[in-house]
């Protein structure tokens, strides 16, 4: 259900490190959000996912925040968390291109129980340089999973509204990263098993240099399954996995499709804040 009186459904594409976002600017009835991001995707391929943005300030939770997402299933989302505080400034118009102010915004997001913060540095007209506090892992731990009659255990991090897997090339299940339908299977099914509200699959390579990592994403409100050009709240939970794993701070670049994400993670101090960016590309009309 679109807001009283609008005649059309307003939203904007944004383009966080490759991740493409839709976030839908007019109010939709949470029980349509799944069908108009359905249509939304069909309209647009390259879009991987779509969240419904308010930016009234409010208080939520006990917390005074300056806008609102929802994704359409529900999830967190990191990259869309990064979008909608930068388009919450450019409707704002606070502040202008290259003023040289770093803007912290507050944003109450689907998947997490506290308000997200989300610091911003404009670069150009239409872009930001930004960084979010992500929420912390709920818990990380080894958990045997089975898939096509092997079985093996992998570090899993729960997070508020989504879980992601961590895949190293030492473990039973790398190979599927070169079998695309049979990782999507597999995604589902743990998902299932592991009782998430999204699951992603971070398929982790360590290379000389640098890290690569390949996101998939599976979430079963929206029914959606995409292999993402960048996963922030995937490289979040990498970074945590590492960080856990090493018994030390975890500073790391993720050189993923879409671009790199940064992600440093101090569980002792600050946490983990991961850097990124978000351009507006298109706005339109559905």
């Amino acid at each position: 259900m679109v807001a009283q009186g609008a005649d059309h459904l307003r939203y904007s594409i944004i383009d966080p490190t490759g991740n493409i976002t839709a976030l839908v600017e007019d109010e939709v009835a949470v029980a349509d959000q799944p069908r108009v991001a359905s249509r939304i995707m069909a309209l647009h391929p390259q879009v991987e996912q779509v969240g419904f943005v308010r930016f009234d300030p409010a208080v939520v939770s006990g917390a005074p925040v300056d806008g609102e997402l929802r994704m359409a299933g529900g999830e967190f989302c990191g990259n869309a968390t990064m979008s909608a505080a930068a388009l919450l400034l450019l409707r704002k118009g606070q502040p202008g291109p290259m003023d040289g102010d770093v803007v912290t915004v507050q944003l109450a997001v689907s998947g997490a129980a506290r308000p997200v913060e989300v610091r911003l540095y404009q670069t150009e007209k239409q872009s930001f340089d930004a960084s979010i506090l992500m929420p912390d892992a709920l818990s990380i731990c080894n958990r045997t999973l089975a898939f096509d009659g092997v079985s093996g255990q992998l570090p899993v991090v729960f997070m508020e509204g989504i879980s992601h897997v961590i895949v190293q090339p030492e473990s039973a299940f790398f190979w599927l990263l070169d079998d695309a339908p049979a990782a999507e299977r597999a995604v589902r099914a743990w998902c299932a098993d592991l009782g998430a509200d999204g699951l992603g699959l971070m398929f982790v390579e360590k290379g000389a240099s640098e890290r690569r990592l390949t996101p998939l994403v599976y979430v079963p409100a929206a029914d959606t399954v995409f292999w993402e050009n960048s996963c922030a709240s995937g490289s979040a939970a990498t970074a945590m996995c590492l960080a856990a794993s090493e018994g030390a701070p975890c500073h790391v670049a993720l050189h993923e499709p879409g671009g790199t994400l940064r992600v440093s993670c101090d569980p002792t101090g600050e946490g983990t804040r991961l850097y990124g960016g978000a351009r507006l590309v298109a706005e339109c009309l559905l």
